[in-house]
């Protein structure tokens, strides 16, 4: 009787196994999609900060930091910003590659990362501010911490957009600006005036000094309290999930490069963000010597970073109404039209004011739709390669190392075209050949890339249609593995 018993108590412990496996399944799929707490994401966020806080100061001021305040030689300035966008485009990669193979710590892989490299970034960050008190030398000082600190940084965003897992993409655009010398005279015609007016002029250069200076000592005080913020704020998920090696690196770079859908929207944006930044490097001297707003440059970028930034809402509801194409051509080709009023017409500050407006528009555009459509890409690469692990970082990777280099290509083109044009360090007024040059770094130059960007990307092949199903082919894959890993964890804590 007690054997008879025992059997059928083991027995109804047998069939009560489903019902638990079935509630552990359904609260594991419940709790993945709720997903992560408003409270993580926003910390989320604000870790992605940093980055784009730092990279929209060097990117609008630091050119005109090195030729005004610096007073570099357009050539060393343009050595400057060549090698170091180039230095940061190749080491991107690099250390995205050796931060995901660190072993596991009790805080996270990433995140002693973040913890080790934020001194150091903040530390570089602000000695590219500093003007050193000697002459032989200099360009080695600016080469040497802006290839640090754009290295320290990378650190930083690639540990910060893998930690907490909960997004793909960010969306942060912010600036905090400098000032540049108050003068309206040529300074040779202050040189043959009496002292007073060149001891004011040297007052002016050392205030901009000090100015530039503080303004890097704000953004270093963002920085760390945004690192702390993501520190406390998200906590890194081991991924238990994943049962194969992850690639190699030589054959995830080949894979990655064999996918078309990859290259053409790489090549695509690669062109059209080309663009995008001679405007933004440019856009500053542009303002100052061929507009003659030397007073209201700060205002005018500061203009077009509202208006990135608050229109990017704007763009997400676009691309999902009328799908991403759409948006990448109605966002890439918008301010053309006003960039071609600005260089057409006479010095206005209203019609200045309008563009910057606009301007605003299609950079919000063209910094969000690349992070909005990678996703996409690599959805398609891993529905056709359903046994390839670990190819995620690859492909943001080589995309951010395109993207750097152009940066570079851009920014020591730019600049080296001001020293052919006979560009004058530190002048008050530019001879009107420098005037013609920033008028076709602006417009035309900027104009023919995107254009030749958006002919490319009628080649890309992931239409609204085809990105709606691989996301549901998708859905269904991760369902499936939670439901597996869900009932084999519930199986075995019942056994």
């Amino acid at each position: 009787m007690a054997k008879g018993e025992g059997a059928e108590q083991y027995a109804a412990g047998l069939l009560s196994v489903k019902p638990i496996v079935n509630a552990e399944v359904k609260a594991k799929k419940t709790r993945l999609r709720n997903g992560l707490s408003v409270w993580n994401k926003l910390c989320y966020a604000i870790g992605g900060a940093p980055y784009q806080i730092t990279g929209s100061a060097l990117g609008f001021f630091l050119q005109i930091y090195l030729l005004d305040v610096a007073l570099l030689d357009p050539f060393h300035a343009s050595v400057i910003l060549f090698v170091g966008r180039a230095w940061d485009a190749v080491t991107d990669p690099t250390v995205g590659f050796l931060v995901s193979r660190s072993r596991w710590t009790g805080i996270g892989r990433m995140m002693p990362w973040i913890l080790l490299s934020t001194p150091f970034a903040v530390l570089t960050y602000f000695l590219i501010w500093y003007v050193p008190p000697f002459e032989q030398g200099k360009v080695i000082w600016y080469l040497v911490f802006y290839c640090l600190s754009s290295q320290c940084r990378r650190v930083f965003t690639h540990d910060g957009g893998s930690v907490g897992k909960c997004s793909r993409h960010s969306h942060p655009r912010q600036i905090v600006g400098g000032a540049t010398p108050d003068c309206s005279t040529d300074p040779d015609v202050l040189i043959a005036t009496n002292s007073s007016h060149v001891n004011a002029t040297r007052t002016s250069l050392k205030d901009t000094k000090q100015a530039y200076m503080f303004a890097s000592g704000v953004i270093c005080a963002i920085y760390v309290l945004c690192a702390v913020i993501l520190f406390l704020g998200v906590k890194e998920h081991k991924d238990n999930g994943q049962k194969k090696a992850p690639l190699t690196f030589q054959r995830g770079l080949w894979l990655v490069m064999s996918h078309s859908p990859y290259v053409k929207l790489v090549i695509s944006f690669l062109f059209t963000s080309l663009a995008f930044m001679l405007i933004e490097g440019n856009f500053a001297l542009f303002i100052t010597y061929a507009l003659g707003h030397r007073n209201d440059f700060q205002n005018l970028l500061l203009v077009i970073m509202l208006s990135g930034t608050l229109t990017i809402p704007f763009w997400q509801w676009f691309l999902t109404r009328f799908g991403k194409k759409t948006a990448v051509y109605i966002g890439n080709s918008w301010a053309l039209p006003f960039m071609i009023l600005i260089v057409s017409t006479q010095s206005n500050l209203v019609i200045s004011y309008l563009v910057s407006v606009a301007a605003g528009v299609s950079v919000a555009a063209s910094f969000l739709l690349p992070w909005s459509m990678l996703p996409d890409v690599v959805d398609d690469f891993k529905l056709k390669n359903p046994d390839v692990h670990g190819h995620e970082a690859i492909f943001y990777s080589f995309y951010v190392f395109f993207l750097k280099f152009a940066s570079g290509v851009s920014l020591g083109v730019s600049t080296l075209s001001l020293k052919f044009a006979g560009y004058v360090t530190g002048g008050c007024s530019q001879p009107e050949s420098v005037s013609l040059t920033l008028k076709m770094l602006i417009c035309p130059v900027p104009l023919v890339l995107i254009i030749l960007g958006l002919l490319i990307f009628k080649t890309y092949p992931i239409d609204e249609e085809t990105r709606k199903c691989n996301q549901k082919l998708m859905q269904e894959i991760l369902d499936s593995e939670s439901d597996s890993e869900s009932e084999s964890s519930a199986l075995g804590s019942s056994v």
